[in-house]
């Protein structure tokens, strides 16, 4: 069987991009332009996965990631492979067994998502972060060493900060009517927002090196091209639906409230653990999280170009 470069997530809003970059990358490699590309996938049927079916070097498999063994590994002799898994509250437990299981299998290169780099440390008071951080903590032990591995730190992604934005004009251009604009940001500190699209195309491209291990043990921080604040949202949304947003709500995480009642409450997660989501944003607010702190690398890799108004624009359109 043909060697092959894993994507764990292929569907969802990173995996895209690194399904869609890397064949064009592979082909210009020497080393790796006879790879496979494995897509992986939790239903083979679903539009995206036909839409990546049809790549070509792409072969999508309907597999649950969180089952792969080494031995599945092993068998699709996978050399590398991206992985960007849930946030879920058993997210270490899961994505450490898949990292055990590519160290054995003999996986010579991961490439993972990880979260703002802020938050990545062990005392955040969001829980996910935390588990980030502890998988660093693991990647980066003597015990895997045979295992090169880069962690991408990606800013707040785009989508999430802009949708009430564009829900509030879409809602005023159909009812003339105006709800509170709530914002996760706030009014004025400067926050470099990514598109996750971009964030898979700087996968992409670390996957196809033909020498990965001057990016072994990175931890590279990812923003978008261009810092925006909360007021500046309210601006663009003026300009779109042309008169002032009388009621606007910075600073806001309410939307965590809708998460634990529609996603959680029937479950046995912790509500204390699932609310200090909350706490995730600080790092923003507090300005620590703005386009200066991208790494060097990214910049050189594949830097971002969708700014906020784009993305604003694309989620009008939808």
């Amino acid at each position: 069987m043909t060697p092959s470069i894993l994507i764990v997530g292929a569907t969802g809003n990173t995996g895209q991009a690194v399904a869609k970059t890397l064949p064009k990358l592979l082909h210009s490699s020497s080393i790796l332009s006879g790879h496979r590309i494995i897509a992986l996938t939790r239903s083979s049927s679903s539009p995206v996965a036909q839409e990546l079916a049809k790549l070509p070097g792409v072969e999508v498999i309907e597999q649950n990631w969180v089952e792969i063994t080494a031995d599945w590994l092993r068998e699709h002799q996978v050399t590398r492979a991206f992985i960007a898994s849930h946030n879920e509250p058993n997210q270490f437990a899961e994505e450490s067994t898949f990292h055990v299981n590519a160290l054995s299998a003999g996986v010579d290169y991961v490439v993972r998502i990880s979260t703002t780099a802020a938050n990545v440390r062990p005392d955040c008071p969001a829980y996910y972060p935390r588990q980030h951080w502890a998988i660093e903590a693991l990647l980066g032990s003597p015990e895997f060493n045979n295992l090169q591995w880069t962690s991408l730190q990606p800013n707040v992604f785009s989508p999430l900060i802009m949708s009430p934005a564009a829900d509030f004009i879409k809602k005023y251009r159909k009812s003339g009517e105006q709800d509170t604009l709530r914002l996760m940001l706030s009014e004025d500190v400067p926050v470099g927002i990514i598109d996750p699209n971009e964030v898979g195309v700087i996968a992409a491209h670390l996957l196809s090196q033909d020498d990965v291990s001057v990016h072994n043990k990175a931890k590279y921080v990812l923003n978008g091209p261009v810092d925006v604040t909360g007021k500046q949202i309210v601006d663009m949304v003026e300009q779109h639906i042309g008169t002032p947003v009388k009621d606007i709500s910075y600073e806001d995480v309410s939307f965590i409230d809708m998460l634990y009642e529609y996603q959680y409450a029937a479950t046995k997660q912790s509500k204390n653990v699932i609310y200090s989501i909350k706490r995730a944003p600080e790092t923003a607010w507090e300005g620590k999280c703005s386009t200066s702190t991208t790494s060097k690398e990214i910049l050189q890799l594949a830097a971002p170009k969708i700014t906020p108004a784009d993305v604003l624009n694309a989620l009008l359109k939808e």
